[in-house]
């Protein structure tokens, strides 16, 4: 599959900073920041945020912060929901405290690219 081409972010980093569908991304991504403090009700307003807007940014510089941020979600809820799951065997609470890391490691590569107007 080739990769899609995007619309380029605004050179100037003031200039794209009132881009209303980037400061859609930003919010998103503190909500999936505020994931590990609400028992994940801030995480699900997120990604219905995603894809409510995702039509509206289809060929922007913000597509594909959408589309790793709806990916954050979806692939944290599968290993969350195994980790709760398996944490009668013990191996659960490993898999809780890795999918942790990789949320947080996630939610941060996204929002420094999305800072300096690249893709995650």
């Amino acid at each position: 599959m080739a990769d899609q081409e995007y619309i380029p972010a605004e050179s100037d980093p003031i200039a794209r900073r009132s881009e209303p569908a980037r400061n859609l991304a930003v919010t998103v991504y503190i909500l999936q920041a505020l994931v590990f403090f609400s028992g994940g009700v801030t995480g699900l307003v997120g990604v219905i945020i995603n894809y409510i807007k995702l039509d509206d940014v289809l060929g922007t510089w913000v597509e594909p912060h959408f589309r790793w941020q709806i990916r954050t979600f979806w692939i944290g809820l599968l290993w969350m929901v195994i980790g709760t799951i398996t944490t009668f065997l013990l191996i659960g609470w490993l898999i809780l405290f890795a999918v942790s890391i990789w949320m947080i490691y996630r939610i941060v590569k996204g929002a420094l690219a999305l800072n300096d107007g690249a893709s995650p």
